[in-house]
């Protein structure tokens, strides 16, 4: 099972909406003591058991557009199939402080979603969108994802990666569908 956080890499963008997909990888490797700090796959890597399953967790390291050369290395090198992915992303579409699992999908705007996509093959991977807030119509879609939350929104985003969290837990313990009924519509 391989749970990938996706996010650009560098202090630049630490704090910023894109990076919510590390920030969650961040707070399940504290959970399940993995420490994600091995230089694989073109990324930060770490593996471990969690609920009887080899868990490995990955915050690929080259930019988002290019996600999927990470991810696609880290699955030939352990044949892991698509379905035993899940994708951790910012999403600018559901409603602010919630996640949305999905069994598998389009990538829409997403660039980190279009590479793994090209990179593998295969859209039919689970992916839990983490959501970032609605951009202002006036404003570039890449400025307002590479923008950092504002003091109220940081409160609630901690909640929203709690969620995350216990949303990724849940679905290595129990799988997908579990997951899906317990946090989606939340």
């Amino acid at each position: 099972m391989l749970i990938v956080g996706l996010g650009n890499p560098g202090d630049r963008y630490k704090n910023t909406r894109h990076n919510v997909g590390f920030m969650a990888v961040d707070a399940i490797s504290d959970a399940l003591n993995i420490p994600v700090s091995s230089i694989k796959f073109k990324g930060l890597y770490g593996e471990g058991r969690a609920f009887g399953k080899k868990v490995r967790l990955l915050k690929p390291t080259t930019y988002m557009n290019e996600s999927g050369q990470s991810v696609r290395a880290c699955m030939d090198y352990f044949k892991i199939a698509p379905e035993d992915v899940l994708v951790l992303v910012d999403d600018i579409d559901i409603a602010f402080g919630t996640i949305r699992l999905r069994k598998s999908g389009s990538a829409g705007t997403h660039n980190g979603l279009k590479s793994i996509i090209y990179q593998v093959q295969s859209d039919q991977f689970p992916r839990l969108k983490i959501a970032v807030g609605k951009k202002n119509p006036h404003m570039d879609l890449a400025d307002f994802v590479l923008s950092t939350f504002s003091g109220d929104e940081e409160k609630i985003m901690d909640e929203t990666i709690e969620k995350a969290k216990d949303a990724t837990l849940l679905f290595i313990k129990e799988g997908l569908d579990a997951a899906m009924n317990t946090y989606n519509g939340k």
